[in-house]
């Protein structure tokens, strides 16, 4: 029997156009600080109309959603019909304190989701490279408790491989891979979870009040953090909601496969067979450094034949 969820649950993304030349002139006054190629790839701006297809799959697949807040730096995109009642545009300076701005830096946007305006108690967060891939419901997300599922991937042996690569290889640790381990530290100190867990890096589910709770304990380490208008490894990344979450005990962990979500590299448009084979619930296809311009025309391509209906969220 289908489950009924009795509240309301908004979808949140972050979006940028990268192609925008205005944004990218703000963006390059800032590359004389950028700490490596993987955390200022352009692959982390490029625009291949991904948000245009997601909110499609959300429109076929996701009809129960109220409200969607797509998070942007001054910019709206040229084929989103803005006066569609459950489109909503925020700007990073309704959410971010001004010391922040401008910022090219997710890890630092994302925590101030809870800053949106009329957000629900209960949402969604999605990068705008994330998709659904078949029907959902609330229960996908959320159980009758109110709590969200979490999704992660088991990865009991991830300290192990830091200390292989760093101390026995002398090689450094992804820009990515240090923020994760700063945020495994961080829980461990704040709330005694010896975290062994990855994230499945797809659509997650918040409840708004945790999350303000979360980011109440951690103002002085999130504080530290918002001034790095670029990606550093000294940043704070979202898996610490997830881990405040469990320990108190305001979560139930999901571990999950690539039945349930899977993620595409662009760089390897080989794996596009595999989507249909696995049939997941969610999907990411994930821009990067290694990413061509050849890989996102072939990735915007696919997204175009296999979402070619347009939706009501486009003029």
């Amino acid at each position: 029997m289908e489950q009924k969820i009795p509240f309301d649950i908004d979808l949140v993304y972050a979006w940028v156009d990268g192609n925008d030349p205005v944004w990218r002139a703000k963006h390059n006054a800032f590359t004389g600080v950028k700490s490596s190629v993987d955390a200022d790839c352009s692959g982390r701006y490029a625009d291949n109309d991904e948000l245009k297809y997601s909110l499609r799959t959300v429109e076929k697949y996701v009809p129960w959603i109220r409200n969607i807040y797509i998070i942007t730096d001054n910019q709206v995109p040229s084929w989103l019909d803005t006066s569609n009642p459950k489109i909503h545009i925020v700007d990073h300076k309704d959410i971010m304190p001004y010391e922040a701005l401008p910022c090219f830096n997710s890890t630092v946007i994302e925590h101030f989701m809870h800053n949106i305006d009329g957000l629900s108690e209960h949402f969604l967060y999605a990068n705008d490279d994330m998709f659904f891939n078949r029907p959902t419901e609330p229960a996908d997300f959320f159980k009758e408790d109110g709590w969200p599922i979490i999704r992660l991937k088991r990865c009991h042996l991830r300290d192990f491989g830091f200390f292989i690569r760093e101390r026995i290889l002398h090689k450094p640790l992804s820009t990515y891979k240090q923020i994760t381990r700063n945020s495994i530290r961080l829980g461990k100190l704040f709330y005694s979870e010896n975290f062994g867990d990855k994230t499945h890096h797809n659509i997650d589910a918040y409840c708004l009040s945790d999350y303000k709770t979360t980011a109440s304990e951690l103002t002085a380490e999130i504080g530290a953090t918002i001034k790095n208008h670029l990606r550093t490894p000294r940043d704070i990344e979202r898996i610490i909601y997830m881990i405040a979450a469990l320990h108190r005990g305001h979560g139930h962990v999901e571990y999950v496969g690539r039945n349930t979500s899977f993620r595409l590299k662009l760089e390897k448009p080989g794996s596009y067979a595999r989507l249909d084979k696995y049939n997941p619930l969610l999907f990411c296809l994930n821009d990067s450094q290694y990413a061509t311009d050849d890989d996102r025309r072939q990735a915007k391509e696919f997204l175009q034949n296999r979402y070619p209906e347009k939706s009501s969220f486009e003029k």
